[in-house]
C-alpha cells in the first residue's frame, strides 16, 4: 500500500556518506524534530535526475529553507559510495542530504518502488517528493510514469 500524507514515515536506515566511509542513518532519528523536503530519484546519474530533479533543489536549497525547510534529503535506491560520488560531482555538498536506499527498503515501506529491469536497473524508488513535519508526512508528491513535474523543488515550493 502506497504511504500517504499524514502518516509516519516508516522506520528504516538509509546509509549516508561520512569522512569516516558508509553510516546508517535511522529514519525516526533523522525525521524527528524539523522539517524536511525529501525527494526520490529513479537512480544517481541518470538523466532526469541529473539535469533536472537534484539541480533544482541544489538551486532553490536557500528558497526551501527560507520557507521553514530544516533540511533537504534525496534519496535513491543505490548504495552510498555512488551517492557521495554524485553529491560531489553536482554540488549538492553541504545543500542535499544523500540518502542511499540500496537494498530499497524505504521505497518499499513507503510503496513507491519501481520495476525498472526493462532498462537494467532493477527495482528502483519511483519519483516524488515529500514534505515531513517530525515524522509526518505533510505533502505527498508522485510523478506519473516518465514525468517530472510535480516532485520538483519549483513546486514544493509552491507548497509552502
Amino acid at each position: 500500500m502506497t504511504i500517504s500524507k499524514n502518516d509516519k514515515i516508516p522506520q528504516v536506515t538509509f546509509t549516508t556518506m561520512t569522512a569516516n566511509g558508509p553510516e546508517g542513518v535511522d529514519s525516526d532519528s533523522f525525521f524527528k524534530g524539523r522539517k524536511v523536503a525529501l525527494f526520490s530519484v529513479p537512480g544517481a546519474y541518470t538523466p532526469t535526475c541529473s539535469a533536472k530533479h537534484l539541480p533544482s533543489y541544489i538551486e532553490k536549497a536557500a528558497d526551501l529553507k527560507a520557507k521553514g525547510i530544516d533540511e533537504i534529503a534525496c534519496t535513491a535506491v543505490n548504495d552510498a559510495f555512488v551517492m557521495g560520488a554524485w553529491a560531489k560531482a553536482s554540488g549538492a555538498e553541504g545543500k542535499v542530504t544523500m540518502l542511499a536506499d540500496g537494498n530499497g527498503s524505504f521505497a518499499k515501506a513507503v510503496g513507491l518502488e519501481m520495476d525498472g529491469s526493462k532498462f537494467g536497473l532493477g527495482t528502483r524508488g519511483q519519483r516524488f517528493s515529500m514534505i515531513v513535519n517530525d515524522g509526518v508526512i505533510e505533502e505527498l508528491n508522485i510523478e506519473a510514469p516518465g514525468d517530472y513535474k510535480v516532485s520538483s523543488a519549483e513546486h514544493m515550493l509552491e507548497q509552502l
